[in-house]
């Protein structure tokens, strides 16, 4: 049977060039991972095309824009994530094109697909007030309540990202002035948060009472971990989240009407930052952010500020007379006639 050169090239591509030339993260592995599993399921079911019998030369643009039409339509995915699957094809695309010349023509179609254009969402975010209701909810005089109001408080105050917190050793934490947290962040970046002080005291507290695994150096423990002392997963924290969130919707001051995911969260904090008057140079290195115009989306989203603004820059030149319509004779006159 004639070798088949796609499995060759993703093999590389996901084992080799991510980690090894792009040092792309385990995280980051996997979410490329997962597009091309997606890719190989719609090959199959839908192309009847075998993962194994998969070739460069069955890379074409149509098969492409069928796949990325199929994640929209059948699997329900948003506009959003099919820009993510298509972001990850082009970058395999563009690793191959060099070792397959023979196929550029239609590489270089596929590459040429364009991201496709959706509205953008407002951020979703708690006020003040909710997100202190939200804090409020664990039970603190028992271990597993009280471990629970530490997890969400250093969520967010860190504003952290859910895989940063899970990520989180006891090493990373800071407790004398000035009280930080090291944050290891997307592309292996790292970053330094520093922490209030009632969520210190909290931190304080819970690392004198914390159940360290044994087997472990108690600096190298993970902060927070599962019942088997393993590191807490990001689907465990939304877990934790979602059971206060709950509890947090029987107060009538509670009013999200939206899902609360960890991100949410983030947000929340993000916002906070902004509300207060916190530059937003400080806020896109206290995120962990890139570029500034990440940061500039909770500008954007904030209208209470844009109110604020706008109503501190206005000068009212409006006229205060308002024409009374009714004794201008001829006017209702011409205006009663176009009825009869």
């Amino acid at each position: 049977m004639k070798e088949t050169d796609f499995p060759k090239y993703l093999s590389y591509f996901l084992s080799k060039y991510l980690p090894g030339q792009k040092n792309a993260s385990t995280h980051t592995i996997a979410s490329y991972r997962d597009t091309f599993k997606l890719f190989l399921i719609f090959c199959e079911r839908e192309m009847s095309i075998k993962p194994e019998r998969l070739q460069m030369s069955n890379m074409t643009k149509d098969l492409i824009i069928s796949y990325l039409n199929w994640i929209e339509e059948r699997r329900e995915c948003t506009i959003s994530t099919r820009n993510q699957r298509l972001a990850v094809l082009h970058s395999f695309f563009r690793y191959v094109q060099k070792d397959s010349p023979e196929n550029l023509y239609e590489l270089q179609k596929i590459l040429s697909i364009p991201i496709k254009k959706h509205p953008k969402a407002m951020v979703p975010y708690l006020t003040g007030l909710e997100m202190q209701i939200l804090l409020s909810q664990p039970d603190s005089s028992n271990y597993d309540g009280f471990k629970d109001m530490v997890l969400l408080s250093v969520l967010y105050d860190t504003g952290a990202r859910v895989q940063e917190l899970t990520d989180i050793k006891v090493k990373d934490v800071r407790l004398s002035s000035p009280a930080v947290i090291t944050l290891h962040g997307k592309g292996r970046k790292t970053r330094q948060v520093p922490i209030m002080g009632k969520t210190s005291e909290l931190l304080e507290k819970y690392l004198e009472i914390k159940k360290y695994h044994l087997g472990i150096a108690r600096t190298d423990n993970y902060l927070f971990v599962n019942q088997k002392k393993q590191k807490l997963s990001r689907w465990g924290i939304s877990y934790i989240l979602n059971k206060y969130i709950t509890l947090s919707r029987k107060n009538s001051l509670f009013k999200v009407d939206f899902s609360v995911t960890p991100h949410v969260v983030r947000h929340a904090k993000a916002m906070h930052l902004l509300q207060s008057g916190v530059n937003l140079i400080y806020i896109r290195d206290f995120l962990g952010h890139v570029d500034c115009s990440t940061t500039e989306v909770y500008a954007r989203a904030d209208s209470e500020m844009k109110r604020k603004a706008i109503e501190n820059a206005y000068v009212d030149l409006v006229p205060d007379i308002v024409p009374k319509w009714q004794e201008d004779g001829d006017l209702m006159n011409w205006l009663n006639s176009l009825c009869d």
